[in-house]
């Protein structure tokens, strides 16, 4: 069926004649900032492309992110199209655009651009995959102690629902003094019989531990060789602390479900994120909220469901901040552009002078270990005998932004990115020996 039928059968057209108006086509050929692009490795060019204050150091940009120029450029242009006609726009872009995202999410992530849902951040994807796992009575899930609310009560919701046990591991006593053989032998001696999904944080967020997604991988393809195919586990990530960060191909982890935010690390519109599912994990998940890709035409009798994209077919229909969500294929584009190793070592290379630093101060008890192969972007501490919250403030007089962790037990945290500088790093470090 063609896109202009399925228009006219489902009756969306509402009249329209689609035809192309000069302010729409204007609106959509605008010149980005991408046309051109940044050297690998241009990290003060990159940060002359976001409107952030210079009146203070900025260590707390993970949290939300300031849209970059070419991010912000395509939410302002497709914002006017919508505002000059927003039938017309939609229905030029509806059919295809979802596709085009996944696909230029795929060119960075890996993976096939049909595996990946569309989300409006981390939580929405948690919530979706957790809810939509074929489980039973009697069948267990396995979590950590080290993850986020967001998993923990996406987790407790499905439990209540159907009646499936949550379980929860420590993978570690000591973040600081943490291993790779700790943390696989720890989650590999509380895998049960009933254990049909290990659930992770691959970077913790209370403690910037980064899990070896790889070893548990390995670890987890051992154990499923041991069972009937019914009964193999699947391995779900929390990715959304490392995406953005670490040179990976997704489809390479050895994991089923990735889940992660894009207004992150990766500097994506504000309200977006995306599932990426193994072809395994897809087919032992079933849909949560209706979509608006190709599964309405099956639902209307045009399609048959083998012809939707897994993807598509997962990603939650209604309207959306579309200017938003259309718009992030230009935050993996700028990544592309700086280099995704290149991109990585920046990041380390800043967490490791910042932990270098912290060590060096006393009063300082540090967290995140020191190893890069076990951490990220986040770096964890403790400062004196004052609360994280009481550092917080401190820092945010003397000009640096920083934020203590969500967690029953918490701490104080910095997080140097691409937008920062070993300047501020040191300017930051010497004003903390102040407080």
């Amino acid at each position: 069926m063609q896109r202009r039928e399925f228009l006219t059968k489902s009756s969306l057209v509402l009249g329209s004649s689609l035809l192309p108006l000069p302010a729409l086509l204007q609106a959509s050929s605008g010149q980005s900032a991408t046309d051109m692009p940044l050297k690998p490795g241009d990290w003060s060019g990159l940060r002359k492309q976001f409107a952030l204050s210079y009146d203070f150091i900025h260590l707390a940009t993970f949290l939300l992110a300031s849209h970059p120029k070419p991010v912000a450029d395509a939410i302002a242009r497709h914002r006017q199209a919508f505002d000059v006609n927003p039938s017309d726009y939609w229905h030029e872009h509806f059919m295809t655009i979802d596709a085009d995202i996944a696909a230029a999410a795929a060119r960075y992530m890996g993976g096939k651009a049909e595996n990946i849902a569309l989300t409006d951040s981390t939580t929405m994807g948690l919530a979706l995959v957790y809810s939509g796992l074929q489980l039973s009575p009697g069948h267990e899930i396995l979590q950590t102690v080290h993850d986020h609310y967001s998993t923990d009560l996406s987790l407790q919701l499905r439990a209540e629902r159907t009646g499936t046990s949550v379980r929860q591991v420590a993978l570690y006593d000591n973040p600081a003094q943490v291993s790779v053989d700790q943390v696989v032998s720890r989650l590999k001696a509380a895998i049960r019989a009933a254990t049909r999904v290990v659930a992770v944080t691959w970077v913790h967020s209370s403690t910037g531990v980064k899990l070896p997604l790889h070893a548990i991988a390995a670890m987890l393809a051992d154990v499923n060789q041991q069972r009937d195919e019914a009964e193999q586990i699947l391995f779900c990530v929390d990715g959304v602390h490392g995406f953005g960060i670490e040179d990976i191909d997704v489809s390479t982890i050895g994991c089923d479900f990735f889940i992660a935010g894009t207004h992150k690390w990766i500097f994506g519109p504000r309200g977006t994120g995306l599932v990426w599912g193994s072809d395994r994990g897809w087919s032992r998940c079933k849909a949560v909220i209706p979509s608006f890709s190709r599964s309405y035409d099956v639902w209307l009798g045009g399609s048959t469901q083998d012809q939707v994209a897994i993807g598509e077919h997962m990603t939650p229909g209604g309207f959306h901040s579309f200017e938003h969500r259309w718009a992030l294929p230009e935050a993996f584009k700028l990544h592309l552009q700086l280099g995704k190793a290149d991109v990585q070592q920046r990041i380390h290379q800043l967490n490791t002078v910042t932990k270098q630093g912290l060590q060096q101060i006393k009063g300082v008890t540090l967290y995140t270990p020191m190893a890069t192969e076990l951490s990220s972007g986040l770096v964890c501490f403790d400062y004196k005998t004052m609360a994280p919250d009481d550092v917080v403030k401190a820092m945010h007089s003397k000009g640096i932004i920083m934020s203590s962790t969500p967690y029953r037990q918490s701490y104080a945290r910095f997080a140097p990115s691409l937008i920062n500088n070993e300047q501020e790093i040191e300017q930051t470090l010497a004003a903390l020996r102040t407080v």
